[in-house]
């Protein structure tokens, strides 16, 4: 077999459909040439695509169907919302929704729901149809925990910060989230949307501050408030505990694995010397004290909260 005519550049570096390249003048027996990988019917790569961005590999395969978006951990991926992460060597599967009535579609390397579906859930990111982080929330919700369920609630909620993310709005509201749930009475996972809504708060940045409140919360310990700057007497706002306990002064700090960087040990020991100086205690947590269901991160918050003058039953 001949060697076969280079593609087009915007063709060499990632999978594309038969429909566009038929419209930048690419033959049907370029297309069938054995160079090109076919990733299913319509679909053509020149070279490996596991490496790809997710919106880069996703996007033939929602070109080439009509009426489709990206869907449930695929959205969630494309939203950069907290998910289920896929285990090594697992095969790439895209998540693809479709309204119901529409046309069964089976395709390889796509997992195809087919379910109720209105316009306004669906948004474009990238040029992609993906389904709204309130929407992608609730489908979550059939495959998800309720503790992980509540950690893309929170995520999806948060307010986020203009100087680090380059937006100020969060990806949608607790209404948003509710207004989801009461649209699609009986849809799988619905039972378990809601036990989660009623966990789900502004003002977590992370999924472990997330599941820290919630270990303290099922604890019977007092909620603690999410990122509330501390004032001292005189008006100056100080920094932001992950967790607190105004009453108590009590701040939660959850240490990340970016704690260990030596900068980070240096703002970590500043931040120290402020809670002190303040008349604050600071409780700090790590990922050893959130196994066994963060029994020994409860305990630390609990000895702190007890020392301030905190009784069970306040």
């Amino acid at each position: 077999m001949k060697t076969a005519r280079p593609l087009p550049n915007k063709f060499q570096d990632r999978p594309f459909t038969v429909g566009e390249a038929g419209r930048a003048g690419i033959t049907s027996k370029r297309l069938r040439h054995r160079s090109l990988t076919a990733l299913g019917r319509g679909i053509r790569a020149a070279s490996p695509t596991a490496e790809l961005p997710l919106n880069v590999r996703v996007r033939p395969f929602i070109e080439v169907n009509e009426r489709c978006a990206a869907s449930h951990l695929t959205a969630a991926e494309l939203l950069n919302l907290p998910r289920r992460r896929r285990q090594k060597g697992e095969p790439d599967m895209f998540d693809i929704i479709r309204p119901e009535g529409a046309a069964h579609l089976n395709r390889p390397h796509v997992i195809v729901h087919r379910m109720r579906l209105f316009d306004d859930e669906v948004t474009v990111l990238d040029g992609i149809p993906v389904t709204t982080p309130e929407r992608t929330w609730l489908d979550l919700a059939e495959m998800l925990s309720v503790d992980e369920l509540v950690v893309a609630g929170d995520s999806s909620v948060r307010v986020p910060r203009p100087e680090l993310e380059g937006r100020d709005q969060p990806l949608c509201t607790l209404a948003d989230l509710q207004r989801m749930i009461d649209r699609h009475k009986g849809k799988r996972g619905l039972r378990k949307a809601k036990e989660a809504i009623r966990l789900v708060r502004v003002g977590s940045d992370s999924p472990q501050e997330t599941l820290l409140r919630l270990a303290i919360v099922r604890a019977r310990l007092p909620e603690p408030a999410l990122n509330v700057p501390i004032f001292s007497d005189d008006g100056t706002r100080h920094h932001e505990p992950d967790l607190s306990y105004k009453q108590y002064r009590v701040g939660i700090e959850y240490e990340g694995e970016h704690h260990g960087d030596e900068l980070q040990i240096e703002r970590d020991i500043a931040r120290s010397e402020r809670y002190s100086a303040l008349g604050w205690t600071e409780v700090r947590i790590s990922k050893r004290h959130m196994l066994n269901d963060g029994k020994a991160a409860v305990a630390k918050v609990r000895s702190a909260l007890v020392q301030a003058g905190w009784r069970p039953g306040r």
